[in-house]
Order: C-alpha cells, then sequence, then structure tokens
C-alpha cells in the first residue's frame, strides 16, 4: 500500500452511501474533485418542505422521515449517543431530527439524517448532508460540498466548505474546514484553521523517504487527516497538509505542508 492510498488514513469499513466515493480512488487527495458531485447525485434533500415558510426558520420542526412537525417540543442531549429527544403533541417522535428557530436553510439542497440537530443561527447552502445524529452548532457555517457522517459534529462558529467529515469527527469550535477531509473521531481543538489557499501557483510537492516524490496541482488543498488524529487549540495547517493515523498537533503549532505519517507528534520550533 502506497502512503497516499486513502487506506493509510482512514478505515473504509461500514461506510454506507460513502463508500462508493472511495472506489477507485488511489490517491487520496483525488476525492476533493469528486465530492461535491458525489454529494449531488447521492443525497436526498429533504428540506423543501421547512422552506416552504421562508429558509429562516421561525420555529422548533421535527424532522421524521420527510415529514415536518412544527412547534415541537424537545430535551437537548448529546445526537451522537441518542441523546437528543423530540416530541409533538405530548408525543415522542423517534429518530426525529431537530430544527430549532433562527436557522437558516438557503436552498433545498439540503438532507438532514435522522436524530441530528441544528442549532439557531446555523446557515446551511447545498449541496450538503448532515449525517444521522451528527450536529451543526450555533454560529456555523455550512457553505456547500458538506458531507457530516453519523455523529459528527460542526461546532459554533465553524466554517466547512467541500469538506468531508467521517464518523464521530469533530470541528467543535472556531473551526475553518476548508478543502479538507477528517478521518472517523478526529478532534479538531478551538480555533484550529485548515488554511487551504496557496499564495503561490506552485505545485505541492511531498516527498516521502524510501518513495518516489509526488507533485500534486490544484489551487485549494486544505488538510487530509487521518482517523483517530487530534490537534490542539489554534493550530493551523498550512495548505497541503496530510497528517495519518492519530497524529496529534501540539496547541499553537503552524504546521508546513507534506506528508506526517501515523502517530507523529508535531509540536513546532
Amino acid at each position: 500500500m502506497e502512503w497516499f492510498d486513502p487506506e493509510n488514513f482512514f478505515d473504509l469499513e461500514d461506510l454506507g452511501p460513502l463508500a462508493s466515493l472511495f472506489e477507485g480512488v488511489s490517491r487520496v487527495w483525488e476525492i476533493l474533485d469528486s465530492l461535491e458531485s458525489f454529494i449531488a447525485r447521492t443525497m436526498r434533500p429533504n428540506v423543501a418542505e421547512l422552506r416552504r415558510r421562508g429558509g429562516l426558520t421561525s420555529e422548533p420542526a421535527g424532522l421524521l422521515e420527510g415529514q415536518v412537525y412544527w412547534g415541537v417540543d424537545y430535551e437537548l442531549g448529546d445526537p451522537a449517543k441518542g441523546g437528543l429527544r423530540v416530541y409533538h403533541q405530548g408525543s415522542e417522535l423517534p429518530g426525529a431530527a431537530l430544527i430549532m428557530p433562527g436557522v437558516m436553510l438557503a436552498d433545498d439542497g439540503l438532507e438532514i439524517g435522522a436524530g441530528a440537530l441544528v442549532e439557531s443561527g446555523a446557515f446551511l447552502k447545498g449541496p450538503a448532508v448532515i449525517g444521522p445524529r451528527s450536529e451543526v452548532r450555533q454560529g456555523a457555517y455550512v457553505r456547500g460540498s458538506v458531507w457530516s457522517a453519523p455523529g459528527a459534529l460542526i461546532g459554533h462558529a465553524t466554517e466547512a466548505k467541500n469538506a468531508l467529515l467521517l464518523p464521530g469527527a469533530k470541528a467543535g469550535h472556531f473551526v475553518y474546514l476548508g478543502d479538507s477531509l477528517l478521518g472517523r473521531k478526529v478532534n479538531l481543538g478551538a480555533g484550529t484553521k485548515l488554511a487551504n489557499f496557496k499564495m503561490t501557483d506552485q505545485p505541492y510537492i511531498f516527498r516521502v523517504a524510501g518513495q518516489e516524490v509526488v507533485e500534486v496541482r490544484r489551487r485549494k488543498f486544505g488538510a487530509i487527516i487521518g482517523d483517530g488524529a487530534a490537534t490542539g487549540c489554534n493550530a493551523v495547517t498550512n495548505p497541503g497538509v496530510l497528517l495519518g493515523r492519530k497524529v496529534k498537533i501540539m496547541p499553537n503549532v503552524s504546521v508546513p505542508a507534506g506528508y506526517y505519517p501515523a502517530r507523529s507528534l508535531l509540536r513546532g520550533r
């Protein structure tokens, strides 16, 4: 297996509809080129009825199997652990998603999965999938071409575009997530920025010991972060960073472009 193979970064078992996204992919960054079209043809949009009253929700709504229930009551808990409860006219709606007042649903190209939570102040543009039991918190900006897998988190004041979050990945607070892939149970510390725009029009060069030099030409290239990796608060990855599984970045570290193998500990200088 080559170092740039997706299986070097991610466990590809039991991904459900996402499995086909990885089929035939030999270099992990190729997923960034196909993500938008994959989402558009795979998703099952289900917010059109919610948007009949306008894009900005005015009261809490439950969404269950395509049916909208306005004016619901709820008990907030961790959606990833099944802790969210939604009630309509005194009866529980098991598996319902909750869309709170003040959510902006900018277009119909959105899918909100069972048991998901979208908090007030979130702004969602399609195409995007908010997967089952995942969470979009207050003030988040989902700019399109985003797939948030089951149990994933797009947190407060976090911006995401052309991004994939695999199951359990968390971008919790004040994160920028552009043209990037997060593996299972990745945790991005508060203020983490995955920079994606290279100021010079030069290719990305990856030099890996014992293997050929790989050159990648693309204008926008954020970070690809393997399963179980974590960043400390205010860490920054420069455009074109690839982190293997369980890599750790200490707080306030700026990571240069390049490939960092599994279990690396990045302390900066």
